[in-house]
């Protein structure tokens, strides 16, 4: 029997209230809420409220801490480098976006490097706000290992994600948002939680062989993307998240899987602010003719349209909206443990037979 939709609004505000349980302020709670919902909402569900019960478990056992006072470490124009102190990921996260917003305005260039954050969900749930405020914004972050360095069998290197984002005019944004594993982790916790196969240039086994189970993908390695090339941008990322910040890096990050250890993740941030090379109603009418051209093509056989970039999670984000999110039993059976836990069962948007 199909579950029943259930309403994004309910959903945000019974996350924040388990945020809150933690000793989260109400303004931090909501943005880690949103963060899961809006990533349901654009049909990414591995990133969404499938992951609140482990951020609640790391919160309760003090891995992320639910209140600090993030510290400047360097304040040079256009550079930062901010320390997280081990704070929820997603209040690390809009911190570092807000500075590099701030520093471009100013300086036309602004870059954060961010040191001991934690798992911030989305990356474009944050690039997208350097986009709403005319700048181009690029966000990585490093996080704990399930790759082995290209032609190793030992877990060291995170799926490492990152996101552009650019001014869309009429469009919103354009935004890339990537791992550089041939797919996200949280995609095969997800397949694990619906009972699904999943395809065998995902991940192999402990033993290196290809595997559609996806516990053994969990219990082995994920394969990067494209090959070598994946595993070098990985590094890179790496590299640039967590050497350059002063962070963790390597099998020194954990991620937010392990509900014990501080993570000690990296960011780093770059906003360029549009205004310093062109005026930005221009580039925006430059960006309309862009995708006017990009869809401007014969389609090939299965597809109904092309789309440009992030255009796939409006058009989600516009139909969940209106339908109300379907979220798999198992998901909806975490939240509901973690209402008990928290003694918040009553705050819960549904009910499960």
């Amino acid at each position: 029997m199909e579950m029943a939709r259930i309403d994004p609004v309910g959903l945000v505000d019974f996350a924040q209230a388990v945020y809150v349980s933690t000793g989260m302020s109400e303004p931090d709670a909501f943005l880690a809420a949103d963060t899961l919902v809006q990533s349901d909402l654009w049909g990414h569900q591995s990133h969404g409220l499938l992951r609140l019960a482990w951020y609640y478990a790391r919160l309760r056992s003090g891995a992320m801490k639910p209140s600090a006072e993030m510290k400047l470490l360097v304040d040079a124009k256009a550079i930062a480098v901010l320390d997280g102190c081990d704070l929820v990921g997603q209040v690390v996260a809009k911190r570092a976006l807000e500075e590099s917003i701030a520093r471009a305005k100013a300086h036309s260039v602004g870059v954060v490097s961010v040191r001991n954050s934690n798992h911030f969900g989305t990356c474009m749930y944050f690039t997208r706000m350097g986009a709403a405020q005319g700048c181009i914004t690029i966000l990585m972050s490093n996080a704990g290992p399930n790759m082995a360095p290209w032609g190793g069998m030992k877990k060291k290197i995170g799926t490492n994600p990152w996101s552009i984002a650019v001014p869309g005019g009429k469009h919103g944004a354009v935004v890339m948002d990537m791992a550089n594993s041939g797919v996200a982790r949280g995609k095969i916790y997800l397949a694990e939680k619906r009972h699904e196969p999943i395809p065998n240039d995902w991940a192999i086994d402990a033993q290196g062989r290809p595997t559609t189970d996806p516990k053994a993908a969990i219990a082995g390695f994920i394969l990067p993307m494209a090959g070598h090339k994946g595993y070098v941008m990985g590094v890179m990322v790496d590299i640039l998240s967590g050497v350059l910040s002063g962070s963790s890096f390597l099998d020194q990050v954990h991620g937010p899987y392990d509900p014990v250890n501080r993570s000690g993740a990296g960011h780093f941030v770059v906003s360029l602010s549009v205004d310093a090379f062109q005026p930005l109603a221009e580039f925006e009418q430059r960006i309309d003719a862009y995708i006017t051209s990009l869809k401007d093509v014969p389609l090939a056989q299965g597809h109904s349209q092309i789309y440009y970039p992030g255009e796939m999670e409006n058009l989600a984000d516009v139909q969940n909206r209106k339908q109300g999110l379907l979220l798999p039993r198992d998901t909806l059976a975490s939240l509901v443990e973690v209402a008990k836990e928290a003694g918040l069962e009553s705050r819960l948007p549904f009910q499960l037979d």
